[in-house]
């Protein structure tokens, strides 16, 4: 069946991680190699398989009651001693062995998101970059801000990136995520967004990158990154904008063709040092569509108009809730 395909395949993933144990542990010399109760194999199994219930419950669950099973203290020495590259390299190997569970296309669509996850752990396990505060514990709880990326085709997370709660930046995470996210032979990435996403800055990365983005951003009436264009008389209408970027208010410079928008010190663009002179275009489409009678929705995207209109644009954005 099905899921012991993809049971399987995990399995081998792990096997090939624990086949080289050394690189992911603290001390490669000796930690993992002896044969105990909780191997590497099993303790990275557990730790993927782990659910919210208390450690020990959740270790006699793994073993199946059984009165043998590791304590919990047998537990955390040897959870202490790997690495969390390891359950990365778990993660990306599982996911290059996932074969496509749909015909080939020549798009794959990636939702992106954040989510914002609190925990109680101790210094061991959690740096001190995740504390939050004492609360009402003795130990304190710590917060991670995860940026996930989910192929909504394969309906599988392709890549994450977890950040301690006070660094969280969704729009630095966007960037590294899509510079570093593989694409597949004859595939283009299409990476949809909702509003917090939507910047001069993301979109550069993704065409830097020569994939697609779609991203909802604010309405045309607002004072976001579609404010200010010239816009038809339809309420809705699907038109596409040239715009050049620049770091400079000098008034000497005008485009040719298009509209001029002035990115300010306190704006990340990685493509125009602050100061310079330099300027750099964008091409793309802003796509209006009413949800109801009286609301609208606004999409900014790069994606082909001969193949993508306004309804499977609509289609495509609302398809990213399967993240």
């Amino acid at each position: 069946m099905f899921h012991q395909t993809i049971k399987s395949l995990f399995t081998s993933s792990v096997d090939s991680i624990v086949s080289d144990i050394s690189q992911y542990t603290v001390h490669p010399e000796k930690d993992l190699s002896r044969n105990k109760k909780l191997p590497a194999k099993k303790l990275i199994s557990f730790l993927v398989s782990q659910g919210a219930s208390s450690t020990k419950n959740e270790l006699l669950d793994f073993f199946d009651m059984d009165v043998l099973a590791p304590t919990v203290s047998a537990f955390n020495q040897q959870r202490a001693k790997l690495k969390s590259d390891a359950l990365e390299a778990v993660f990306r190997q599982f996911n290059a062995s996932v074969p496509s569970m749909e015909e080939h296309s020549r798009y794959r669509f990636l939702a992106v998101d954040g989510s914002t996850f609190t925990f109680f752990s101790r210094p061991s396990f959690a740096p001190d970059v995740y504390y939050v505060s004492g609360g009402h514990s003795a130990k304190g709880f710590y917060s991670m801000h995860l940026n996930a990326v989910y192929d909504l085709a394969k309906h599988i997370y392709t890549d994450a990136l977890i950040q301690p709660i006070h660094k969280k930046d969704e729009f630095r995470a966007f960037c590294d995520i899509v510079d570093r996210h593989d694409v597949l032979p004859d595939t283009k990435n299409v990476f949809i967004g909702d509003r917090g996403y939507c910047s001069y800055n993301n979109m550069a990365h993704v065409i830097e990158n020569g994939q697609y983005f779609l991203f909802r951003t604010k309405d045309i009436h607002s004072k976001g990154l579609v404010g200010g264009f010239d816009f038809p008389c339809d309420d809705s209408f699907d038109i596409t904008v040239k715009v050049s970027l620049v770091r400079s208010q000098s008034k000497g410079w005008i485009p040719s063709e298009g509209y001029k928008r002035f990115i300010d010190k306190a704006t990340s663009f990685d493509f125009i040092p602050c100061g310079s002179k330099d300027t750099y275009e964008l091409l793309f489409r802003i796509v209006r569509f009413p949800l109801s009678d009286s609301s609208y929705e606004c999409i900014v995207t790069n994606l082909p108009i001969n193949e993508f209109g306004a309804e499977q644009i609509n289609e495509v954005y609302f398809s990213r809730w399967g993240i």
